[in-house]
């Protein structure tokens, strides 16, 4: 199948330390993200343990440099159309306690590309 596909949103991610979920939430919606159709603030959470062990040259927000640690975080997961991006992690990255947010971006395929 030869599929010529335009990419108009994306899915993202993002670790957050528990305490800081609904600002980082408010923030992505209120800019943009999270919107399908007629429903706004459109996210989905998991909650996970992360792992990071900051260098020297770090500046942790939680834990101490040279130290492996283990934080319990959600995932929280939205879409946002791609030339809103930019826009949202900006917002995003204002609130966000740490110091490197651990943030994965996938694009989406419309379903209008399948048969």
């Amino acid at each position: 199948m030869n599929m010529n596909i335009e990419v108009e949103r994306v899915i993202i991610t993002v670790t957050i330390p528990l305490e800081y979920v609904e600002i980082v939430r408010n923030a992505v919606c209120n800019s943009g993200a999270g919107i399908i159709r007629n429903y706004t603030y459109c996210t989905s959470s998991t909650k996970s343990l992360g792992t990071f062990k900051p260098n020297n040259n770090a500046n942790p927000f939680i834990g101490e440099k040279n130290k492996l640690e283990y934080v319990e975080e959600e995932r929280l997961e939205f879409v946002c159309d791609v030339n809103n991006v930019k826009n949202v992690l900006s917002e995003l990255r204002k609130v966000h306690p740490y110091e490197e947010p651990a943030i994965n971006i996938y694009p989406l395929i419309d379903e209008r590309y399948f048969k």
